[in-house]
């Protein structure tokens, strides 16, 4: 083995990055900030340290409707810069700037980006003064915009501020491109894949910041995730002093080790390097999962010919009190989250994500549906701008495995002339960009024709059955019909839920909406997500479905369940730390992980004396006992892992509620309290904002 593989082995071994030729270090601390609608008279005076993530919306957006602040503010920070890097090309790179941002270096305008969610890459050197004190100020402006997406703050709040990282890059003169869009500046094709082999190409963006022509070799290397060389292809260049040069490897894997999601997902790490007499001057390094994936109508998910469940959520990025300025253990908790649940693939709605979340979802082997903030309404100024971050969502995304369809829009519609123009217009940029993903963009309508809808490869739905109009159960007939009407089109069912307020609650529920009511008891989000996952799990008609949200969520111009700048149709709620029956329902029903639980937890105080109880069990038929007497007989609900147990007696005061069942020869059980008394308070008042509930204390 090779000195320089040896190494790259040890560091993979470790998780440690690592990259020759070219420095990248973190760019988050010694940051000031400032709220202000124009730049202080001092850059003295009225500054507050802040540590990048930052946002100055982590409390105003998620307390009260209407009041946050959306504008101008500022960000400054001083550096002194390496006298070495005066003969180097030296960039900053910002993760993610909400929404508009304006860099300057030494007063003069170094660059600036519209959109808050991709990231940008700005060249910074010619501004610079070597070995001495440099200012830094970034202008951010959250203010919603005609011409940027998303144009409102309607559907989520756009938190302002530099909430992502930010990294500070420097290369040689000639180096692997860093300002293409903030890409990596590879991109990794794979076609025909098979498990007896797969063709790969590698396309290289190169540049060249010295006067004359230069003689270079671009080495790749495909390493195994144990370090060991899978292949290596080398190519002599002459790159030239203008423009931006592109060099093209193939390789033929031979039997490859496929990229299979959650069951086995493989990753192969892909480096380039550029090398000059002898020395490496740059490299980046970027993941390789050989995947197949095709989704056929009315039948479902193809990942490398094997059938796999597309067991679907949505989420949101920010947290209570925490905004979108998030830690990389944060973005780790939610996916943890996410896998216990069992889902197989996440919708990360309605905007690009923390590269984190992509980066950990080829790892853990989620399939994941990326797409851009064009969502809720339509100006008719936010084309360009729309093409733009659709480019940088691919660009900068395009080589993570987990990814497999490109999301266009979400609800948008008229003037349906212009729409439809610029729906197709972005399905020709994806299909240019990235030939190899699915395309998908999304309705509001239960309509499969809706015209806005027919230009993508696949068609979203978002349908509220039973919760904005309607009976839960109306979903079916939906499905039914589609399945008549529709057989050879790709449907998606793209969100449906219920919201569910912990601090709501109401022993027995219908079947009809409750939006209007701003009464959104925990229960009827329960018997929701029952009624329509039995129907959905029927039906694989729908290629994949996906529950509106996994997390609350804060909507700062709305009230919604008594509840101001809150939507809570999260399975978890927004400060993560109560998981709602919805969420142990569909672990019940997705996960393999052994679950046993009684609903109804949170509702304490009973009204009535004669009542059912439910309990979710994956390992089989559970045995209940209420004050110690075992209950006798039961109904199967809308799934196997659902069990009822009608005209269950309690007794006036507290009754223990016990479940039990065998896994692998030991007893599980969980256990909850109800209060019952004919004197209790009819449903709203059942549990208390603020009041201790209890947790799920069985597994």
């Amino acid at each position: 083995m090779k000195k320089r593989d040896a190494i790259f082995l040890l560091l993979c071994i470790i998780g440690m990055p690592f990259a020759y030729g070219r420095e990248v270090s973190p760019f988050n601390d010694g940051w000031q900030f400032r709220k202000a609608e124009n730049l202080p008279a001092t850059l003295h005076e009225d500054w507050t340290p802040v540590e990048i993530p930052h946002t100055w919306n982590a409390e105003d957006m998620q307390v009260k409707k209407n009041i946050f602040y959306a504008g101008e503010a500022w960000y400054k920070k001083t550096v002194v810069p390496d006298d070495n890097w005066a003969d180097k090309r030296v960039f900053l790179r910002f993760e993610g700037v909400a929404s508009v941002a304006e860099l300057f270096v030494n007063g003069e305008v170094a660059g600036n980006h519209k959109g808050g969610y991709s990231a940008f890459a700005i060249e910074i050197g010619n501004l610079l003064k070597y070995g001495q004190e440099n200012t830094l100020l970034m202008k951010v402006n959250n203010q919603a915009r005609p011409d940027v997406i998303p144009v409102n703050h309607t559907l989520f709040g756009v938190y302002g501020g530099i909430y992502r990282p930010v990294e500070l890059i420097v290369t040689e003169k000639i180096n692997i491109a860093v300002t293409d869009y903030a890409s990596p500046g590879m991109y990794i094709t794979q076609t025909n894949v098979k498990r007896q082999s797969a063709d790969v190409s590698v396309k290289i963006k190169l540049e060249n910041k010295n006067k004359e022509a230069e003689t270079i070799r671009v080495l790749t290397t495909i390493y195994e995730a144990d370090g060991r060389v899978k292949a290596r292809q080398a190519s002599p260049v002459t790159i030239l002093p203008q423009g931006r040069q592109t060099v093209v490897q193939h390789f033929v894997l031979k039997s490859p080790h496929l990229w299979q999601g959650l069951e086995d997902p493989y990753l192969y790490q892909t480096l380039t390097q550029i090398e000059q007499n002898g020395h490496v001057i740059d490299e980046v390094t970027q993941p390789l999962g050989l995947r197949h994936v095709e989704l056929r109508a009315a039948d479902g998910m193809y990942l490398n010919g094997k059938k796999v469940p597309m067991y679907g959520v949505c989420r949101h990025q920010d947290w209570w009190q925490y905004g979108s300025a998030l830690t990389d253990e944060q973005h780790d908790t939610d996916l943890a989250i996410i896998k216990e649940l069992g889902a197989t693939t996440i919708r990360f709605a309605h905007y690009q994500q923390a590269e984190r979340m992509y980066a950990k979802c080829d790892s853990i082997g989620f399939l994941v549906w990326a797409e851009i903030p064009f969502v809720n309404r339509v100006t008719t100024q936010e084309a360009a701008n729309a093409r733009q971050q659709l480019t940088e969502l691919i660009r900068q995304n395009y080589n993570h495995p987990s990814i497999y369809i490109w999301g266009l829009h979400n609800e948008v519609y008229t003037p349906y002339n212009y729409t439809v123009a610029l729906t197709a217009e972005l399905h020709d940029l994806a299909k240019t960009e990235d030939p190899h993903r699915y395309t998908v963009s999304v309705n509001g309508h239960q309509a499969v024709d809706q015209a806005s809808n027919l230009n993508a490869d696949v068609q979203g739905i978002n349908h509220y059955f039973g919760w904005y109009s309607g009976e839960i159960s109306d979903v079916e007939k939906w499905i039914e019909g589609m399945e008549q009407d529709f057989p050879h089109y790709k449907i998606i069912f793209s969100e449906y839920g219920a919201e569910a307020n912990t601090d709501q609650q109401e022993e027995a529920v219908g079947e009809f909406g409750r939006y209007f009511s701003q009464f959104y008891p925990e229960t009827f989000a329960t018997k929701f997500h029952e009624i329509q996952w039995g129907m959905i799990a029927k039906h694989p008609y729908l290629l994949a479905s996906y529950v509106w949200n996994t997390f609350d969520f804060a909507t700062p111009v709305n009230t919604q369940g008594g509840v101001e700048a809150r939507n809570m149709k999260g399975l978890v709620t927004f400060d993560r730390k109560i998981r709602k029956d919805p969420y142990y329902w569909y672990k019940a029903n997705w996960s393999k992980e052994p679950v046993l639980y009684l609903t109804q937890r949170r509702a304490t105080e009973r009204v009535h004396a004669i009542t059912p109880v439910t309990v979710y069990s994956n390992i089989g038929v559970p045995q209940l006992y209420v004050n110690q007497t075992k209950i006798e007989g039961y109904t199967k609900g809308t799934t196997d892992v659902h069990y009822i147990f009608h005209d269950v007696r309690l007794k006036a005061g507290e009754n223990v509620i016990e479940a039990r069942a065998m896994h692998n020869g030991k007893t599980v059980e969980d256990k909850i309290l109800w209060r019952y008394s004919p004197d209790n308070k009819q449903p709203g008042n059942s549990s208390q904002p603020g009041k201790k509930t209890q947790e799920h204390i069985g597994l």
